[in-house]
């Protein structure tokens, strides 16, 4: 199923609130991971897919040698842009690119890594037989889902607040986005689909998520998201309003001041094969 359009908007004042404040709450924790499974495989042409701001960008830049080539991709071009300002150690490329139509040769690369980005996928075999496509026999996809919303109390805290806030109309877009796709056999027959007859090793892997308030945990999911989109589509004031209302959930639940919990997500390898 095609998720809805709302789903794949990173624009306006979204690529900021994310870099400043969704970065160091969900994805930074992970970042490192990846980097470092793409480091062990020993690959020196890297294809990163749905980039975002560039923290893998910039954890893999910082790890692999200085031969390695990285290209780092994402639909969104004013995501890229804050990416490249941000910028890394050493060169990378940054390139726009659809993960469905990847501008790539056939076998042009050792390793294809996605953080958290095939949950927007609107056809994921699609997408993974793209990456396919472009991996090196013998090479490797890589890439991290977030595990179901229940084991990840921040936004579940706050994707319950929105939703009691507006029952007729419920925002529900952490839920069914990036926290709907945590099933490993489903994640496994996608893969199949798409051409991978290697048996994928899907790991689930805990983290803690820590951030200096709850505002900055309201701010980030309702202000830093594509669901963003979705409340601001209820009326004039009501982003603030949900804000409001997913900072004192979050209070409740965790306490005021600096607060911290844990996070889960699912990372998945894949050899191509032959």
């Amino acid at each position: 199923m095609s998720a809805p359009a709302g789903d794949k908007v990173f624009e306006g004042s979204v690529p900021q609130l994310y870099e400043e404040l969704m970065v160091p709450l969900i994805f930074a924790p992970y970042a490192q991971d990846l980097a470092l499974r793409v480091l062990d495989r020993g690959s020196v042409t890297v294809l990163e897919i749905a980039a975002g701001t560039g923290v893998v960008t910039r954890e893999l830049a910082d790890r692999l040698a200085a031969s390695t080539t990285i290209v780092a991709t994402d639909l969104n071009q004013p995501m890229l842009d804050l990416a490249a300002r941000i910028g890394t150690r050493r060169p990378v490329t940054w390139q726009q690119a659809n993960a469905m139509q990847l501008p790539f040769p056939d076998a042009s690369f050792d390793a294809v890594v996605c953080q958290f980005g095939v949950m927007f996928f609107p056809d994921r075999p699609h997408a993974y037989a793209q990456a396919r496509r472009v991996l090196k026999p013998g090479g490797a996809f890589i890439f991290s889902t977030w595990d179901r919303i229940e084991l990840n109390p921040f936004t579940d805290a706050v994707q319950g607040a929105v939703i009691d806030l507006y029952p007729e109309h419920p925002p529900r877009f952490m839920a069914r986005t990036p926290h709907g796709y945590f099933d490993p056999q489903v994640i496994r027959d996608d893969l199949a689909r798409a051409g991978f007859r290697a048996a994928a090793t899907i790991t689930t892997l805990p983290a803690r998520s820590r951030a200096a308030s709850p505002r900055d945990v309201a701010r980030a999911i309702c202000q830093g998201t594509p669901m963003r989109g979705e409340i601001e589509a209820l009326g004039p004031g009501e982003l603030e309003r949900a804000t409001d209302a997913a900072e004192a959930a979050v209070a409740r639940r965790f306490g005021d001041g600096a607060i911290e919990a844990p996070i889960s997500a699912l990372v998945v390898e894949v050899d191509r094969g032959a």
